[in-house]
């Protein structure tokens, strides 16, 4: 099989799968008051949305690749139940801006196509909507989707509806267009405008950095997700600059690897947690193709070859090359991580 070939066919099946999920999705998300009236649930806009973004990355993978081996959060027993009746017909109505014709069964088989397990042959991970609580406030989240071979992505796509491309404008601010990323391993990253607006992929890759300049980092909105005073501490001691700036999902592996900052970390909340594959596949080979380096806390690169958690792993470290390493140091200095 030429490889180039085959990395090109999957990059460009996960882009428009992740487009066409991210359609649906910010149509459910501007429209949250209804959903949630007509499901009465407060939280039934992210489970509608969970849903039909998870059919129609599915549905976009088989028409183009055939049968896939797609390893989600999601299975369809909660849509199945008649107590949620009003959940499935949401979701259904969602699938149908991008999926015409789409029927229950079919849309159920499309979720139950996103339960399968992770397989030495190779699988993709999908996080359907990677920030939820960003989704219902209407501020930053994500669909990410990877295909993991060998123990690492090799294809990742990063659909970020609200993020902009222009970097003047807040995370607070959602943008009309969002921006979308597409990384293939040793081909580099296109971005392009998620929906709408300039749609043309052009490549990416991470600006230089002033040397001795302060690190600009990135951190999630909920303090549940990253020991945040563990990470006040770490910038301190390699030389942050201020608060870092907060915004939810995968958007901030984007944020570093565009250059809008320097680091985000991820750092262990209690001791034994271990992250899941699609919270950070897509986002990390992002990260990595546009130049970042991209470990764990300790280091040592992230190992997605062991089922659907980084067992091996503890937090995680993107940063720009330049300021890895101090980050790194400085994490071990103050040698009290949980994890």
């Amino acid at each position: 099989m030429n490889k180039l070939f085959d990395s090109e066919k999957y990059a460009r099946a996960a882009s428009e799968a992740v487009e066409k999920a991210g359609v649906v999705c910010r149509a459910v998300q501007s429209r949250l008051d209804e959903v949630r009236a007509i499901a009465k649930d407060d939280k039934s806009p992210v489970t509608v949305a969970d849903f039909a973004s998870q059919a129609v990355v599915v549905r976009v993978l088989r028409e183009l690749l055939g049968d896939v081996r797609v390893v989600g959060e999601e299975g369809s027993a909660f849509l199945r139940d008649p107590d949620h009746a009003a959940h499935l017909g949401a979701t259904l109505n969602a699938v149908r801006i991008v999926w015409e014709g789409c029927d229950e069964a079919a849309l159920l088989d499309a979720i139950d196509g996103g339960d399968a397990e992770p397989h030495a042959d190779g699988f993709w991970t999908l996080d359907p909507i990677d920030g939820t609580k960003g989704f219902l406030r209407g501020g930053q989240y994500a669909v990410s989707l990877a295909y993991i071979s060998g123990g690492s992505p090799v294809v990742g796509a990063l659909c970020c509806p609200n993020l902009s491309r222009d970097f003047g404008r807040s995370f607070d601010d959602p943008d009309p267009h969002g921006s979308l990323y597409v990384a293939a391993r040793r081909e580099g990253v296109r971005v392009q405008s998620a929906m709408g607006g300039d749609t043309e992929p052009v490549s990416m890759r991470r600006p230089g950095r002033e040397e001795g300049a302060p690190i600009r980092a990135c951190e999630s909105v909920e303090s549940a997700h990253s020991d945040q005073s563990a990470s006040s501490r770490v910038l301190e001691i390699a030389g942050g600059a201020g608060e870092p700036a907060r915004l939810d999902s995968q958007c901030k592996y984007a944020v570093v690897a565009r250059g809008q900052a320097d680091a985000y970390l991820r750092l262990p909340t209690k001791k034994g947690y271990v992250e899941r594959i699609w919270d950070h596949a897509a986002g990390a080979l992002v990260a990595v193709e546009a130049g970042c380096v991209v470990t764990d806390i300790d280091g040592n690169l992230l190992d997605f070859g062991q089922g659907k958690g980084l067992e091996k792993n503890r937090g995680v470290v993107c940063a720009d090359p330049g300021v890895h390493s101090r980050l790194i140091g400085a994490i071990a200095d103050i040698g009290s991580l949980r994890g």
